[in-house]
């Protein structure tokens, strides 16, 4: 999926967190969005996935989506949710659920990746002892893995990843970076991060302190 961000700003109440910034993200190309915390990174994401509002500036999505959605919901990013999967640590998994529930659930709305089920995603997830335990019982690496799982595996062509190791071991870490390189690596990618690690395998880094 190709992204064009087109003069983007945010601000609330009268301060700008971000402003100008026009950049276009190509199919099929991993991008870091860099920066401290607070600096807006999350909030550009959060931007650009269509959950926040721009105050300024619009953004056009292309390619893929373009068989399935018409113009103006292309520009006006009404519909795009369709079409990514996120991982964020403000997104909260439904604890009430098993992790059988929470996959099941999770489905009805984003398909998960060809040839892949529910008992398969477990797998992968490496929690087949969890399968029943509700997810209000799991770590928070567990929760982590979860949640990054369901992104990473779902069958779209934008992903995007806030501070995704977060609550992750060094064995989270390099399952994290198989995940991408066996089930993400034709997606288009964007990592919010402060963290070297997060970001290893992304061609691109922007700065969001270059928009300020």
């Amino acid at each position: 999926m190709k992204i064009t961000l087109n003069q983007i700003g945010k601000r609330y109440n009268r301060d700008w967190i971000f402003r100008n910034v026009s950049l276009e993200f190509q199919s099929g190309d991993k991008y870091a969005i860099l920066g401290p915390n607070g600096s807006g990174k999350s909030t550009l994401l959060q931007v650009i996935a269509g959950n926040l509002i721009a105050s300024e500036g619009n953004i056009i999505y292309n390619s893929e989506i373009k068989k399935t959605l018409s113009s103006e919901a292309i520009d006006t990013a009404e519909n795009i949710y369709q079409h990514l999967a996120i991982c964020a640590p403000y997104l909260q998994l439904i604890e009430e659920f098993t992790l059988k529930e929470m996959i099941d659930f999770h489905t009805r709305f984003k398909p998960l990746a060809e040839q892949l089920n529910t008992e398969k995603t477990i797998e992968i997830l490496a929690l087949s002892r969890a399968t029943h335990k509700q997810i209000r019982h799991y770590s928070s690496g567990m929760k982590q893995r979860v949640k990054l799982g369901l992104a990473i595996l779902s069958n779209v062509p934008l992903l995007i990843l806030d501070e995704p190791l977060t609550n992750l071991d060094d064995n989270g870490k390099n399952w994290y970076y198989q995940l991408i390189e066996t089930y993400a690596a034709k997606k288009t990618i964007l990592v919010g991060s402060n963290r070297p690690d997060e970001y290893a395998f992304t061609e691109k880094q922007i700065s969001i302190n270059d928009y300020k």
